[in-house]
């Protein structure tokens, strides 16, 4: 019989953003090979416009939340931390569903695993156990 630990609320949502970074990031990656994006960045067409440094900043910003909610589920207070990452899986959620309309398959099958991942840190900080 295999020993089974039971895994901290803090650690599983960590380890989802984690996978949710890597599922944006493989996303974003793939989309370099579609026919014309290379040639498109060149020209100056960036992912939410014209690339300018505001539109980078705010690609950025879009990208970096994610990034630090690996590291953030670790140290917040539970109720803060909970409701965090309610609210930030909710609206990534939102942002990718609303990204994927006329997308290519690959992007629509990472946009699914975008938001199960984000519906699944929904869930698991809503039913954060409660101290007995």
């Amino acid at each position: 019989m295999l020993e089974d630990v039971k895994v901290p609320v803090r650690l599983k949502l960590s380890a989802l953003w984690a996978a949710l970074m890597f599922c944006y990031v493989y996303g974003d990656y793939f989309g370099l090979y579609r026919p014309g994006q290379l040639q498109g960045m060149l020209q100056g067409d960036g992912p939410i416009g014209p690339t300018s440094q505001g539109t980078l900043v705010a690609v950025s910003i879009l990208m970096a939340i994610p990034s630090l909610m690996v590291f953030l589920p670790i140290v917040l207070p539970p109720t803060f931390n909970r409701w965090t990452n309610i609210v930030l899986a909710l609206l990534y959620a939102v942002i990718v569903g609303l990204t994927m309309p006329g997308s290519w398959a690959f992007y629509l099958f990472f946009s699914a695993v975008e938001i199960g991942l984000s519906l699944l840190i929904v869930w698991y900080a809503w039913s954060w156990p409660r101290v007995k």
